[in-house]
């Protein structure tokens, strides 16, 4: 899983897996969802992710070994 913050475009991407994209979804006009051929989640997009997610704070628990 990777999170990457591009701060010039105000973009958060989450990738879940590392997967050929099959189909890119518009839950609404600033989010995007990618899905691979089996209709898992491979990665989400967040526009404007400053105005909508807590960017500056990010928590990560469970890390699987």
């Amino acid at each position: 899983m990777k999170v990457s913050y591009f701060s010039d475009t105000d973009t958060l991407y989450i990738e879940f897996r590392d997967r050929d994209i099959a189909e890119t979804k518009d839950l609404d006009e600033n989010t995007i969802l990618d899905v691979d051929s089996g209709g898992n989640v491979c990665a989400i997009t967040f526009e404007h992710a400053s105005e909508r997610t807590d960017v500056s704070h990010l928590v990560v628990e469970g890390i699987a070994a």
